[in-house]
């Protein structure tokens, strides 16, 4: 069986105001330890998790992708982001071709560092750019100089990495439609293969969301943020980028073989606090805050929070509402009548592809694609 590793990295130097990830910065964790000795404990924990992983798999498993998040994983020193690699590869069946994807503050690597990933393994980096409009990463919190992209992923490239991946968020409170074309631009001047780019969802609980409610920082405007998807697409499909699940584009050959196994359903084993796995149709996820997970693993026992066993219907409502997600789309033989019913008002407004349907499978239209949340949540209620 195939099993893909994510690995977190729950640090980061600062909070940023829209994020709600399990992240920490050393000050929350009163930690008054140097970056070097933080990584080289945090990654002992890891390895004994990875350990104990293989017990529970109780088979040999091929690993197609390691995917390094957090938090900011390029604070990690590289022999121990090597470490980890080498234990994955000791337990299991790193597949000749397997992906490695390390994410990436700007401000936190040289090109030195970066070498020093690359030879230990990583394959792909995928670097936080978010904007490359001053006000709006300030809106954000984000710390980097938007100037630092074109430095750090040409030293990328120039260390010999031949996958590299930019994240872009859209829809930031105060973004123009030309703020956002300026973003555009400035990612696809980068040497980059994968694009990302998210709507902003402004979290409960987080910073950037107090603002809003004060009335500090405007509303989202979801009508702009729409338009702002439109423009994406256009400029990344002639730039050769081709759109292959909502919110993701990628040069020819350069799809992320990670991403693609969260949105197929296959297994993969999130190792780290607060991460998630799913494993043969059981899900389960780890205790979340850094220090409790310590005491677990440092005590051998599972840092296991919760699971749950999926049943069949859950299986397949995931299953719909990952395939939707993709240009492939559903097979309309393993939709129920309701369904399809629910489905044909869609083909008759064009937000899903007529040829395709009468070829039996239902996909979105670029015009689908920004209301996919409301065609899943009518055909799975």
């Amino acid at each position: 069986m195939n099993l893909a590793f994510y690995i977190h990295i729950p640090y980061c130097v600062k909070r940023c105001g829209y994020c709600d990830f399990n992240t920490y910065t050393p000050s929350e964790l009163k930690i008054t330890e140097g970056l070097a000795q933080i990584s080289n404990s945090y990654i002992d924990l890891l390895l004994m998790e990875i350990k104990a992983a293989k017990v529970q798999v109780g088979q040999s498993a091929n690993v197609p992708s390691i995917f390094f998040g957090g938090g900011t994983p390029s604070l990690m020193q590289p022999d121990d982001i090597g470490r980890v690699i080498s234990a994955i590869k000791s337990e299991f069946t790193l597949l000749p071709d397997a992906e490695i994807t390390m994410e990436c503050n700007p401000d936190t690597v040289t090109k030195e560092s970066l070498a020093a990933f690359r030879a230990i393994g990583v394959n792909r980096v995928s670097f936080g750019m978010q904007s490359a409009v001053k006000h709006v990463l300030a809106t954000l919190d984000r710390t980097h100089n938007p100037e630092n992209l074109l430095q750090v992923t040409t030293w990328a490239q120039e260390v010999g990495f031949s996958e590299i991946s930019v994240d872009l968020i859209y829809g930031t409170p105060g973004e123009s439609l030309a703020d956002w074309q300026t973003s555009i631009d400035a990612a696809l001047a980068l040497p980059i293969t994968h694009i990302s780019a998210y709507a902003l969802i402004v979290e409960e609980g987080t910073k950037l969301a107090a603002q809003i409610k004060r009335g500090e920082v405007a509303q989202v405007d979801d009508d702009l943020t729409a338009e702002k998807y439109l423009v994406a697409d256009k400029a990344f499909t002639a730039a050769g980028f081709e759109w292959y699940e909502l919110s993701n584009w990628a040069k020819s050959g350069s799809l992320s073989k990670h991403n693609l196994a969260y949105w197929l359903g296959d297994n993969w084993w999130g190792a780290g606090p607060g991460a998630h796995s799913h494993l043969n149709g059981k899900r389960f996820w780890n205790v979340k805050h850094p220090n409790l997970y310590k005491e677990r693993v440092l005590a051998n026992q599972s840092p296991v929070a919760d699971s749950e066993v999926l049943e069949e219907l859950q299986i397949e409502s995931e299953r719909l509402m990952l395939s939707l997600r993709l240009p492939s789309g559903v097979d309309k033989q393993s939709l129920n009548e309701l369904q399809l019913a629910e489905l044909s008002s869609y083909v008759e407004s064009g937000h899903l592809d007529q040829a395709n349907w009468n070829q039996g499978r239902a996909t979105l239209t670029l015009d689908g694609r920004l209301i996919a949340d409301r065609i899943l949540r009518q055909i799975l209620l």
